[in-house]
């Protein structure tokens, strides 16, 4: 459906001339048949005339049943997992603008309005709505730690980056959508979708939104020990992947350091004596610096490969006009 161009002033999401654009909301879902027409009700009062989708991704319960009752176009995705979700619905639909949100009643639809606008007004590519628990028991004690160590990792890492990076709140557009090569399966898509921000130094924005507790009945997906493990383990893949250099640079110089420390008893001793009585520290030394100088190589070749890959993301990125552009 559009929003046509009076709408989209009236709310002042268009302060300039131009088309309507189409707004696609992105529901995936998994057994949340208790709380899913009150998402869709909520996103159709805020956003009346966008489209809104709900990827069913295998719910036991009727889910399905009830999105679609409420006016949800509903689509399936066999495989399980919300990575394969975000996967299916990012090359399935077309929009000009995307709102993606979880669809546990737990995130504020009264603040799409503002985060769209942002997009718009800004010419952004990604807008995350960073969550701000208003009961203070929202957030399991965990979750909340979790979060904290996980963000401030991709921000040691790959620089800039959120306050909440794993929000599952946020607002693309066509050109974020269509760049971006989804991999992750689970949980760990939201680190997957920062980093690619980052990556490719898009321009990106954030706003809070309220958090709420669950409803009664219904239980989070999110597993704290094992989803964390998982996104810690795609924020080491995303490290070697995207910054091979800094990876394998550092172990090189760990390892050059150890060599140094078990070399310098050998040298000493041959300096003193003329002789190398402790073999086996010096065949040691040896290895680890051939170790040390076999990682530095491989980050430099890997680096190079990296280079390509990100230009070549970079030119896909390039060739889709940004919201601004697209709306003119």
């Amino acid at each position: 459906m559009y929003m046509s161009v009076g709408q989209l002033r009236a709310a002042n999401l268009l302060p300039y001339e131009g088309k309507a654009p189409t707004i696609a909301v992105l529901l995936p879902c998994y057994n949340e048949g208790l709380v899913i027409d009150t998402v869709i009700a909520r996103f159709q009062a805020m956003l009346p005339c966008a489209t809104i989708y709900v990827y069913d991704n295998n719910s036991s319960d009727n889910s399905a049943e009830v999105a679609r009752n409420a006016g949800a176009i509903v689509r399936t995705e066999k495989r399980q997992g919300k990575g394969f979700v975000v996967r299916r619905m990012f090359a399935d639909i077309d929009a000009d603008i995307y709102l993606m949100c979880d669809a546990d009643e737990t995130y504020d639809a009264e603040a799409a309005p503002d985060l769209i606008q942002q997009l718009v007004d800004d010419g952004l590519d990604m807008v995350v709505g960073t969550r701000t628990d208003v009961s203070g028991t929202a957030y399991r004690p965990a979750h909340r730690f979790g979060n904290w160590m996980l963000t401030s990792l991709v921000r040691t890492m790959f620089g800039g980056g959120f306050r909440d990076m794993l929000s599952g709140y946020r607002v693309f557009s066509r050109r974020f959508v269509k760049s971006f090569p989804p991999m992750s399966q689970g949980f760990e898509i939201e680190t997957e979708l920062t980093i690619h921000a980052l990556q490719l130094e898009m321009p990106v924005g954030e706003t809070s939104t309220r958090f709420k507790d669950r409803v009664e009945g219904s239980e989070s997906k999110l597993q704290t020990v094992s989803d964390g493990f998982r996104i810690l383990w795609t924020i080491a893949a995303l490290l070697k992947q995207e910054r091979p250099f800094a990876l394998f640079g550092s172990i090189a110089l760990a390892l050059f350091c150890m060599s140094l420390l078990f070399g310098y008893p050998v040298i000493t001793e041959y300096m003193a004596s003329g002789t190398v009585p402790r073999l086996p520290m010096a065949v040691l030394a040896t290895g680890t610096m051939i170790l040390a100088f076999l990682n530095l190589f491989s980050g430099l070749i890997l680096d190079t490969v990296t280079r390509g890959r990100k230009e070549a993301k970079l030119l896909r990125y390039l060739q889709l006009p940004g919201i601004q552009t697209a709306l003119n």
